[in-house]
């Protein structure tokens, strides 16, 4: 086959590349780890869902719940709810396809006898109640993006915050990862949440869950763990973590998985950059974390925690109520 830029003749042939023992021999590695992982062959087609699938449906949904700002650059308001039907009905078919397909993977993963139809009625009702939802995680990333506005002396309108911060993009992607986590399709929700965070720099897990008229300002190299609580009003800037602490193994020696590992942040608190926060402590209401804090333990409502003074030429940490 000739590529464009170096097109084959009868003077410069192609190369045989002679893929037949490489082909070959890649099979046999995919046949040894579905092996080891005891995978079975008794399915037929795809076994797990596509990234590429979830990626463009999410960019669908995300035209139709800001049609006129995110959607087609031709898009009048007489033909609005027309295409945001549409756009949503495409959607919504491509994600049933795959919450169909992660569905049957976990079932084979557990060894559950549930019957296909079984599943495809739990898909779908999964999908109708995301569809019944979407208005209610618009309304919540409305706030999300007038808090942002607020936020930001920089910002000259919401409609500039939606088209160009990292920080807005990352939450609508979480806003609608969170909601098929917490409805069984883990996987589909990773794929979502870990698209945004290649776009972003930004790393929300979707098990996370977050209040109302949420801002990251910045954003890049934030991290939000798995099982994080964030309240309502709360603002964090760049390369701020809301970790773990430890990871404890089990007697065979594998992390254990399910722990509330991950800060509790309350209400109207604000997080500055490089600021570390882990383990399964508490920010109280009103708190102000200052910058490059490493924190560790529980503070009360409405203190204020700075490494604003040394000794013996390392940095301390002061924390006072205010």
């Amino acid at each position: 086959m000739s590529s464009p830029l170096y097109p084959s003749s009868e003077d410069d042939p192609r190369v045989n590349w002679e893929l037949g023992e490489t082909v070959a021999e890649l099979r046999q590695r995919r046949e040894k780890w579905r092996a080891d992982q005891r995978r079975s062959n008794d399915h037929d087609g795809r076994e797990l869902p596509s990234p590429k699938v979830i990626r463009d449906a999410v960019g669908s949904l995300t035209q139709a719940l800001f049609p006129m700002r995110l959607g087609p650059a031709d898009l009048r308001e007489e033909s609005e709810d027309f295409f945001v039907g549409y756009t949503l009905d495409v959607a919504l078919n491509a994600l049933f396809d795959q919450a169909r397909l992660e569905l049957d993977y976990s079932a084979r993963r557990r060894g559950v006898s549930e019957c296909p139809q079984e599943r495809r009625g739990r898909a779908e009702d999964i999908l109708q109640g995301f569809a019944r939802a979407l208005p209610d995680i618009r309304a919540r990333l409305d706030e999300d993006i007038l808090a942002a506005y607020q936020g930001d002396p920089a910002a000259l309108s919401v409609d500039e915050v939606l088209l160009c911060y990292p920080g807005v993009e990352a939450v609508i992607h979480h806003r609608l990862a969170h909601y098929f986590y917490t409805s069984g399709l883990p996987m589909i929700a990773r794929i979502i949440s870990e698209h945004a965070h290649s776009a972003t720099g930004i790393d929300i897990h979707p098990g996370a869950t977050i209040g109302r008229s949420f801002f990251i300002d910045h954003g890049t190299g934030v991290v939000i763990g798995e099982t994080a609580i964030i309240g309502d009003r709360v603002r964090i800037y760049q390369a701020v973590t809301l970790g773990a602490k430890r990871f404890p193994a089990n007697e065979a020696g594998h992390l254990e998985k399910g722990l509330e590992r991950h800060p509790i942040v309350e209400d109207d608190v604000v997080i500055y950059a490089g600021a570390t926060i882990l383990g399964r402590i508490t920010i109280g209401r009103g708190t102000v974390i200052g910058g490059n804090v490493w924190l560790t333990r529980s503070v009360p409502p409405g203190s204020s925690v700075t490494q604003a003074c040394l000794q013996d030429g390392q940095p301390i940490q002061q924390i006072k109520e205010l």
